[in-house]
């Protein structure tokens, strides 16, 4: 749902350079969530995917580049930046544990190297060049580009930094683009794991997946999967607070503490103490972590469903 929004917003700033009244932004939701099913329906697994590995690429190079360029050259024309964090104590507290639940999301966009380089021998050796890459190089990119963003715009920079552009009109336009393109294959990275379990339990698997049965099924459940949750967006237009909510609630003990968890129920009894302790200690202060990162994203969410009204044009 997350996705949904970053795709109508992205086509909604591409409008908002050829209008001064630009569509509502549950319009270009609908648009964005029929591009995803249509790609979903023809990429249908994770492993379709290796096809739009290089593309996907140069969209994100392009975008990082053209954007670091326009944001330089704003930062400089701006002297009036605000730096300071606004809010009572508590306020600050728990949106810095909300953004700790999105950087989280963000780096887990590295996941699609590190599932391909296990495909092939020796998969420990190609995924730990893959986590390497990701923690290196992908960091720099990442972190980069958030913090050219907030030194040319302040501490009151849109949560979506293409909307604080100056222009031109030709790079914002090819901006949102990559935005919207690179979103489309993204979300497909993350949702992949919900289309094979539901092709698992709706399609015959005796049969081809691209069987007249399969593929028909296929339509239906795809179709009923992205219309809910284009709804849904469309409906509560501040879904990126449930990225937080994503981050929090499943991907920090993914990430973190079920990995220690299995260590101890495998290895427990071989490995030694300091290793016992580390891997508890990761599980205790991971554990509190999720609590505490989720507290912050529901609290979000709560503040921002009393602010926005349903179908909200934001």
């Amino acid at each position: 749902m997350g996705f949904i929004l970053l795709g109508g917003r992205a086509l909604k700033e591409i409008n908002s350079e050829f209008s001064d009244s630009p569509f509502r932004l549950q319009y270009f939701i609908a648009i964005t969530g029929v591009t995803y099913f249509v790609f979903a329906f023809f990429i249908p697994t994770m492993s379709a995917m290796r096809s739009w590995l290089g593309p996907s690429t140069v969209i994100t190079f392009a975008y990082i580049v053209m954007l670091v360029m326009v944001v330089v050259k704003d930062g400089k024309a701006n002297t009036k930046r605000d730096y300071a964090i606004h809010g009572n104590e508590a306020d600050r507290v728990l949106n810095a544990f909300g953004a700790i639940a999105a950087i989280i999301v963000c780096n887990s966009s590295g996941l699609l190297l590190e599932i391909q380089s296990t495909l092939r021998d020796p998969a420990v050796t190609n995924m730990r060049k893959a986590l390497n890459l990701q923690f290196t190089v992908g960091l720099v990119l990442y972190y980069g580009v958030s913090i050219v963003g907030y030194w040319a715009y302040g501490s009151t920079v849109s949560e979506y930094l293409p909307q604080e552009l100056s222009g031109p009109k030709s790079v914002k336009v090819l901006i949102n683009a990559t935005v919207f393109l690179q979103s489309v294959v993204s979300q497909h990275m993350f949702v992949a794991p919900i289309h094979e379990f539901l092709d698992t339990k709706f399609l015959k698997l005796d049969k081809s997946m691209n069987s007249k049965g399969n593929l028909k099924r296929r339509l239906y459940v795809r179709a009923l999967l992205f219309a809910v949750n284009t709804f849904v967006t469309a409906a509560f237009p501040f879904m990126g607070d449930f990225v937080n909510l994503f981050g929090s609630f499943t991907l920090v003990p993914l990430t973190f503490v079920f990995p220690s968890m299995i260590f101890i129920k495998v290895k427990g009894k071989a490995a030694s103490l300091e290793k016992i302790l580390w891997h508890w200690f990761n599980i205790v202060i991971f554990s509190l972590l999720a609590v505490i990162t989720t507290i912050s994203a529901v609290r979000l969410i709560v503040n921002n469903v009393k602010e926005y009204n349903f179908f909200a044009n934001t």
